[in-house]
């Protein structure tokens, strides 16, 4: 194979849907997901833009990644009273804390999909990632970009490449880390007996006052849209967190998704009555769900322990379906944990073009991930050190 060469595209969808899934299989966050994100985003002008990377070598696509463009709060990882210090600071000195960065990684996915042709070894991986990377350098320099990022890198992409990056002079963040529950069960009893017996109980007792709770699993939402969008915003309002750009869906995000992924996106709709309560948006891949987005509606959602219900219901769908993980995204993490689920690392790997810059970011990055500041995280990290 000739040295691969590495190239900057406008979008994910000037890459062959074929050559981009060979790269990253089985992913339900595929090309067609990521297009139909991109299509909305550049209709509704509300959502991040992507654009893509990929290494070449004889003529055939061996390497690829998104990326996008963000001007990008260093506030954003302070939750809470510090947010408040962030927002004042940004209302006085807007430039000194905004800088424009080009993200490698997804506004829309909580790992970066950096994928390689099977036909690769592992120096072949080696070889395309360097071009991979020196394109998106070029990219930036081009664009005069403060920061370049690598965003929630996997703990196989983290062993792979982060030495590369490291020797490469980027500094190396926590991320917000993916809560993820293994379910090798033959049976719900199975799972249940795993858990703790008080958690159990609670679980048992918020089941048993879920009477009047309807489940239906639909994987066209025609019709719904609408009301499917008003929950996903009212449980973001709701959740008390704000990371800006990076959570903003474009509207009419369901739909689309939907319409790409046909029975791959398989949406939980929760009825009270003719009311809908809740839905759970699930992507369905051979071995493992991602629970995407949940959205419920105040106060009939805690009326009706729908939380617990509808863990319930992803637990069940899976063990049907023989599926082993459920990947339950960057949130809520003492329920998930207080269900089971393990937390798997994601990193950052930033770079700053001034260099005295990167030295200060480098020395101050044990202190600036965003797993310091979730209101969860840190009170996870002060039960352990009690």
């Amino acid at each position: 194979m000739s040295a691969p060469e590495g190239r900057i595209l406008a979008g994910i969808a000037d890459i062959a849907a074929a050559a981009w899934d060979a790269c990253l299989p089985g992913e339900a966050e595929s090309h067609a997901y990521y297009t139909a994100c991109d299509a909305l985003a550049a209709q509704t002008g509300v959502g991040l833009r992507m654009a893509a990377a990929c290494a070449e070598a004889d003529g055939e696509v061996v390497a690829v990644a998104p990326f996008f463009r963000l001007n990008y709060r260093l506030d954003t990882p302070l939750q809470g009273k510090l947010r408040s210090f962030g927002d004042a600071l940004f209302r006085h000195m807007p430039g000194l804390v905004t800088l424009k960065v080009l993200c490698v990684g997804s506004p829309y996915a909580e790992r970066c999909h950096l994928g390689f042709s099977p036909t690769l070894d592992a120096a072949g991986r080696a070889a395309a990632f360097q071009a991979l990377a020196a394109a998106l350098e070029r990219q930036a320099a081009e664009e005069k970009a403060h920061l370049v990022v690598w965003k929630d890198l996997a703990p196989a992409e983290e062993e792979g490449f982060g030495r590369a990056l490291k020797q490469a002079g980027f500094a190396r963040l926590g991320s917000l880390p993916i809560a993820l529950l293994d379910l090798p069960f033959k049976d719900e009893a199975a799972y249940l007996a795993t858990l703790s017996a008080a958690t159990r109980k609670d679980i048992k007792r918020k089941l048993a006052k879920a009477g009047e709770v309807r489940i239906a699993f639909h994987t066209d939402i025609a019709g719904l849209e609408p009301r499917i969008d008003e929950l996903y915003e009212a449980t973001r309002a709701q959740s008390g967190l704000d990371y800006g750009e990076l959570e903003v869906l474009p509207p009419g995000y369901f739909g689309a998704v939907s319409q790409a992924l046909g029975e791959r996106a398989v949406f939980a709709l929760y009825w009270v009555g003719e009311e809908l309560a809740a839905f759970n948006l699930l992507l369905v891949e051979p071995g493992r769900v991602i629970d995407k987005f949940l959205g419920m509606r105040y106060p009939l959602a805690r009326e009706h322990n729908l939380y617990a219900v509808s863990w319930m219901a992803n637990v069940r769908f899976c063990l049907e379906r023989g599926i082993d993980k459920l990947q339950s995204g960057q949130t809520a993490y003492a329920s998930k944990l207080r269900f089971g689920s393990r937390l798997v690392p994601s990193t950052l790997h930033v770079r700053h073009r001034l260099a005295p810059l990167q030295w200060a970011l480098r020395s101050l990055s044990p202190w600036l991930g965003f797993e310091r500041f979730d209101p969860d995280l840190a009170a996870i990290a002060r039960k352990k050190a009690a």
